[in-house]
């Protein structure tokens, strides 16, 4: 049986350590970046793809792939979702891996410019670690285009048009990321510069090189740490990592969750009125 003045003590050392936590600076910050993660980012993926695709179902498909990405190390499961997708629509193989791609790179794009308007500053080894990285995608796709061309994508780059409107997108989604991690850093107590904000999370972006869990992974650890820098209190660095990891998974229960609902029902029609198929 377990002793009531036992638990008194634990509670009495671990609750003071707890960040204290403001709900309106947080409900405040989430709602911007769900419109961001949710219809921004689906239009900026639909501007980079040469399919006749909706928005709607390509707000559909995204919000599909979150749910999925959340549960995979660096958002794999995301991503082959979204290829799963758009081959099933009708796209090829290599268009559908191109317009994926061309989505990640446009979104990095993004993060870059305003890491670099933040004024962040980024440690050497690591900028060469990522330019390496980017040589060898390059050098490879140069490659590959060589010894197998029909593994590359026919639509390399959408229209220049398409891709300013790709870019402008993705510089708004940076704002809504702004807006939510100024809530969560906010609510512990906790308020900084935007610009600050930005460029700590940039900074910290170059770790997700190394895959891990949603919330606990090296990216997150690297943020905790630039906030740290900021001079955030640990406890509430980590405690405003951990509610921006955690509400993520709300939105995409609810309308990933919805969405792969509605699909599987539509799959499951689509078997029971062809003949000679089960669902």
């Amino acid at each position: 049986h377990p002793n009531p003045g036992r638990i008194a003590q634990i509670f009495e050392v671990t609750l003071p350590r707890l960040p204290h936590v403001t709900m309106w600076p947080l409900l405040l910050g989430l709602i911007p970046w769900i419109i961001g993660k949710y219809l921004l980012c689906p239009l900026r993926w639909r501007a980079l793809t040469a399919a006749p695709l909706t928005r709607w179902w390509h707000i559909r498909a995204y919000a599909e792939a979150e749910l999925l990405g959340l549960l995979t190390p660096a958002y794999v499961g995301g991503d082959l979702w979204r290829i799963r997708r758009l081959t099933r629509s009708g796209l090829s193989t290599p268009d559908a891996l191109g317009s994926v791609g061309l989505d990640r790179f446009v979104g990095a794009v993004g993060l870059t410019i305003f890491v670099v308007f933040a004024g962040a500053t980024l440690p050497l080894d690591m900028l060469a670690v990522a330019l390496g990285v980017g040589v060898l995608a390059m050098c490879g796709a140069v490659l590959l285009r060589r010894v197998r061309p029909d593994l590359m994508p026919q639509h390399v780059l959408p229209p220049q048009k398409q891709l300013a409107q790709a870019l402008f997108l993705s510089a708004l989604y940076q704002l809504t990321i702004a807006a939510l991690l100024l809530g969560a850093v906010s609510a512990t107590g906790h308020p900084l510069s935007p610009l600050a904000l930005l460029g700590a999370f940039g900074a910290s972006q170059l770790a997700g090189a190394v895959p891990g869990p949603h919330g606990a992974s090296p990216r997150d650890a690297a943020f905790v740490v630039a906030l740290v820098a900021l001079g955030v209190p640990f406890v509430d660095a980590a405690g405003a990592v951990t509610l921006k990891a955690t509400l993520a998974w709300g939105p995409a229960l609810m309308l990933g969750g919805a969405s792969l609902l509605v699909t599987r029902r539509a799959v499951r029609r689509t078997f029971a009125g062809t003949p000679g198929l089960t669902a």
